[in-house]
């Protein structure tokens, strides 16, 4: 499976069990009102929201900290956020994409240049390392939700391009103007996913060993630690040996 996937699982399954699950919810609730705010408050009529509010679910964000991010947007005296895309390589020359909301640019800017050169890692210049993803659907299932036959052909019923499919989990790749559509196609037969979301994946990797891996992670998880931050994503691989012993 391609490190991103895993990388994927690993990344859920943190953001279920960290302690810090206040800072999750309220990187879910930013993106909630941002999307009410750019479009109808009503997840129907908004597919970016109804999104980002899929998400929060998946994450067990309680029903009343989405309502009351949604009401948030149409209150007219909240922040103004701006979004941000930061790019840069980290420890072993390892592409990463930082996505950030921000009422503060400089702040935001400075930060993450300086969590990057205090982790092994330098910012880039926009585009630096973009080229090396692709901008796509991800829709993630658990392994219980079928076999790998079954999920590929509920995939393809509902319009999706791919899919990877692991003893974990089942990762659904599709076109990101297809999201919307395809997940809302896929809960009809699979029922709600664990995740949902637009994310970046990479059309070529960076071989990763032990070390390499402990030292990615820090400089991830210092990133995401960032209140601006929204979502980190790389485009490291790993062996399976590798992953067992993080």
């Amino acid at each position: 499976m391609a490190g991103h996937s895993k990388w994927a699982n690993i990344q859920h399954r943190k953001g279920r069990q960290d302690a810090a699950r206040s800072k999750l919810f309220s990187k879910l609730s930013k993106e909630i009102t941002v999307a009410a705010k750019m479009g109808d408050p009503d997840p129907e009529k908004n597919p970016r929201l109804r999104l980002a509010v899929k998400e929060a679910k998946a994450s067990s964000v309680p029903k009343d900290v989405i309502d009351r991010a949604i009401k948030k947007s149409q209150a007219g005296d909240g922040e103004n956020y701006e979004e941000i895309r930061y790019e840069g390589y980290g420890p072993n020359g390892v592409a990463v994409i930082v996505e950030a909301m921000t009422d503060n640019r400089n702040r935001t800017a400075s930060n993450v240049r300086s969590t990057f050169s205090k982790n092994g890692g330098n910012m880039g210049e926009s585009g630096s390392v973009a080229f090396m993803f692709e901008r796509k659907g991800e829709i993630i299932y658990p392994a219980s939700a079928g076999d790998a036959d079954d999920i590929m052909m509920a995939a393809i019923e509902a319009g999706a391009e791919d899919v990877e499919s692991s003893e974990e989990s089942h990762v659904i790749w599709c076109a990101d103007t297809d999201l919307n559509e395809v997940s809302t196609a896929l809960e009809e037969q699979l029922g709600e996913s664990e995740s949902t979301k637009l994310t970046w994946k990479p059309s070529n990797t960076t071989e990763l060993d032990l070390e390499g891996m402990q030292s990615l992670m820090k400089l991830v998880d210092a990133l995401e630690d960032d209140d601006d931050v929204q979502r980190v994503t790389t485009n490291f691989e790993a062996s399976d040996e590798v992953m067992a012993q993080l």
